[in-house]
């Protein structure tokens, strides 16, 4: 850290500071401007009681939200850093297609700002397990995200990574095209529990990472394996959750918008 702290100007020199998402001159690495940080969309309270999904103004507290009613849901709870609109979008196209992976502090510092806001005390006996790749997809990218973001939302928490915790055995087509059946159908079986970490899970409380939370077929299908495995509680962390609501500050991302493909 120090040998960091000491070099840092001379990295800025040649590498000077910008904002991420407008290119603008920063006073340090790791942030965003001022103008960006106002596009991003914070969930906050009044909130779903279950799964934390924002409520209009003025609507009481401890109420549950219509898709909890009618599908209960399997986790014990969510923690988004944003809503997903053009601003988190374009964050995310830059992190993972963009492959710029040194954003992973930036984003996993605000999903890790998030937990307590939500509901989810994790400490350092949680463990946090991300979302996994299949194989193919991670030698083709080169990286897997949510690995990457979960590894920074362990440091700034203090919870044990448990970064091969699930696997992907079965590669699966991308599911933005499908409804919530046949996301389902395709995920059934897909991921697992690695065989070596299952008596690590058994009875552990579990923070599931991704980058984008979507329908939520995919995190449903880890949460099922992991509950499998005996896990007490599993909680799932994003950095952008996509809602309906979020037509309230951007438009409507195209259906083919890569961003928004679970995998």
């Amino acid at each position: 850290m120090a040998l960091a702290r000491a070099l840092a100007p001379l990295i800025d020199l040649v590498f000077p500071p910008r904002c991420p998402l407008c290119g603008g001159a920063l006073a340090g690495h790791g942030g965003l401007c001022a103008g960006c940080w106002g596009e991003l969309a914070i969930p906050g309270q009044p909130a779903c009681a279950s799964c934390q999904r924002p409520f209009p103004g003025g609507t009481a507290e401890g109420l549950v939200c219509a898709p909890c009613l009618a599908h209960p849901p399997r986790h014990a709870g969510i923690a988004a850093a944003t809503i997903y609109n053009a601003a988190s979008r374009r964050l995310i196209l830059s992190f993972k297609h963009g492959k710029r992976i040194a954003m992973a502090p930036l984003l996993g510092r605000l999903i890790a700002a998030r937990l307590k806001s939500s509901g989810l005390h994790v400490d350092q006996h949680w463990l946090v397990v991300p979302v996994p790749l299949h194989r193919w997809r991670l030698w083709s990218r080169g990286f897997n995200q949510a690995a990457l973001l979960a590894r920074e939302v362990a440091r700034h928490s203090g919870a044990q990574l448990l970064v091969d915790g699930l696997e992907r055995h079965r590669r699966t087509p991308l599911l933005g095209d499908l409804g919530r059946e046949a996301r389902a159908r395709v995920l059934a079986g897909a991921i697992r529990v690695h065989p070596r970490r299952a008596a690590g899970l058994k009875g552990a409380s579990v923070l599931l990472v991704d980058d984008v939370l979507t329908s939520g077929a995919t995190s449903d299908a880890c949460i099922r394996a992991l509950r499998r495995a005996g896990a007490r509680q599993v909680a799932i962390a994003c950095f952008a959750r996509v809602l309906d609501e979020a037509e309230a500050h951007a438009q409507r991302p195209p259906p083919q918008d890569e961003a928004l493909h679970e995998e």
